[in-house]
C-alpha cells in the first residue's frame, strides 16, 4: 500500500489540523466522529496529527480494532493523510500493544505512521513542496510513552532523544547543510513548560500546582509571550531527558504540540521554541465537553520559518445556516448532535467569559491571550 505524500496545497500553504484525546468508546463514538468529520469537511486540511488516548483499548481486540476503523475511515474516505502517535491510555489496559496498534492504523491507506524512528509511535513525517520535488518541512512525530517505573507520567526517552538529534542531522546535511523547520507533536507536555511560567507566591485565581510539587503554583508571565488561556496543570512527565533542549540546540522546531490536558488551549514561548497545548477532541454530549474541539496550523511555502495558529471549539462549529441545512437534509442524527452541542456550549462559554472577566477584574491579571 502506498503512504499518501504530505505536500503544500495548490495555494502553497501546509494546513495542519491537531486532533488530540478524542478517547472514543461506546458511549461517545457517534457524536465524536460527526464532529470530526464535520470539521475536516470545513477545513480539508492537507495532514491530520493525532496525538493520543485515541480510542479505548477493550479486551477484545476486534472491538478496539473496529474503533480504529471508524476513527481512521474519515481520513481514508476525504483522503486526509493521518499521523498517529499514542498517550498514556492507549496501552494502559486492553488486548493490544502499542506496536500492535499501529499495525492496524497502518492498514488504513490514510496512515503516513511510519518511518525510521526507536518505536512505532516516533517518527517523522516529511513536506514536500506543491510539486513534490524538494523537502520544505518536517513534521516530528513522538510517542511520549505513558508512565514511568513509580507510575508517574513518563515522557520521551532519552534513545528517542538521541534518534532526534541524529535524524535532524541527517536532514539537515541532506538540504545541503541547511536546517529545514518543522513543527513536534506528541500527547504530554515537556516539563519545560514550568519554565516558561511564572511561579506564584501563592495560590491565585488562574495559578495552578505544580504536577509534582504540590505547593508551588504557576501562572502566566505578563512579560513572556503567551498565548490561549492556562486552564489546567500542565501534566508533564516526571522525568526530563533533554528533549527540548536538544530541540533547541538544533534549532530546527518552531513548536511543539501536545495534548493530554483535556481543558488547556494555550501556548508559551521559550527559548524561541512555542510549547503549546491543544483541546481534547471529544464531545461527550454534555456541557463541559462543548468547549473541546481541535487546533488548526499553517504555513507558508514561501516562508516556513513561521506559522499561525487558531483553536476551533465545538461550540462554535455550526451557524444557524449549518444546522438548517442538516435539518433540510433530514439527517436527525446531525440534527441531534449540532444542536447538542451549540445549545449546551452557549451556557458553557457563558460561564466561560465571565469567570476571566471576573479574574481580570478582580486581580487586574490578563488570564487569556489571543492565539
Amino acid at each position: 500500500m502506498a503512504i499518501p505524500t504530505v505536500k503544500f496545497n495548490k495555494n502553497g500553504k501546509l494546513k495542519i489540523m491537531h486532533i488530540t484525546d478524542t478517547h472514543l468508546d461506546h458511549d461517545n463514538i457517534d457524536m465524536s466522529l460527526y464532529l470530526i468529520e464535520w470539521a475536516c469537511k470545513k477545513e480539508m486540511p492537507d495532514v491530520a496529527v493525532i496525538t493520543g488516548d485515541n480510542v479505548q483499548n477493550y479486551d477484545d481486540a476486534d472491538v478496539t480494532k473496529k474503533f480504529i476503523d471508524r476513527l481512521m475511515s474519515v481520513f481514508d474516505k476525504l483522503n486526509i493523510p493521518a499521523a498517529i502517535t499514542f498517550g498514556n491510555h492507549d496501552s494502559e489496559v486492553g488486548a493490544l500493544t502499542r506496536e500492535q496498534l499501529m499495525e492496524h492504523y497502518n492498514t488504513h491507506p490514510s496512515s503516513v505512521s511510519y518511518g525510521d524512528g526507536p518505536d512505532s509511535g516516533t517518527y517523522c513525517v516529511p513536506v514536500y513542496s506543491q510539486n513534490g520535488s524538494e523537502l520544505k518541512y518536517n513534521l516530528w512525530v513522538f510517542d511520549s510513552n505513558d508512565y514511568d517505573e513509580e507510575g508517574r507520567y513518563a515522557c520521551v526517552r532519552p534513545h528517542q532523544v538521541e534518534w532526534y538529534k541524529k535524524k535532524s542531522d541527517e536532514i539537515t546535511a541532506a538540504n545541503g547543510g541547511k536546517k529545514v523547520y518543522s513543527m513536534a507533536f506528541q500527547h504530554m507536555i515537556v516539563a519545560d513548560v514550568y519554565d516558561a511560567l511564572k511561579k506564584a507566591d501563592k495560590h491565585r485565581f488562574y495559578s495552578f500546582s505544580h504536577m509534582y510539587e504540590k505547593n508551588d503554583y504557576y501562572m502566566f508571565d505578563p512579560n513572556a509571550t503567551n498565548f490561549g488561556t492556562l486552564n489546567e496543570t500542565p501534566c508533564s512527565g516526571y522525568y526530563n531527558y533533554g528533549q527540548f533542549d536538544a530541540m533547541v540546540e538544533k534549532g530546527d522546531v518552531l513548536a511543539i504540540f501536545t495534548g493530554h490536558d483535556h481543558t488547556n488551549a494555550f501556548g508559551v514561548k521559550h527559548k524561541g521554541i512555542d510549547i503549546v497545548n491543544s483541546l481534547s477532541t471529544r464531545y461527550n454530549d454534555d456541557r463541559f465537553s462543548s468547549q473541546y474541539g481541535y487546533r488548526i496550523l499553517e504555513v507558508n511555502e514561501n516562508d516556513t520559518s513561521k506559522y499561525t495558529s487558531r483553536n476551533e471549539r465545538w461550540y462554535n462549529m455550526f451557524t444557524k445556516k449549518d444546522i438548517a441545512s442538516i435539518k433540510a437534509s433530514g439527517d436527525e442524527f446531525g440534527l441531534k448532535t449540532a444542536k447538542s452541542v451549540t445549545q449546551k456550549g452557549r451556557i458553557q462559554r457563558f460561564y466561560t467569559r465571565v469567570g476571566r472577566k471576573f479574574v481580570k477584574l478582580v486581580t487586574g491579571r490578563q488570564v487569556s491571550y489571543p492565539h
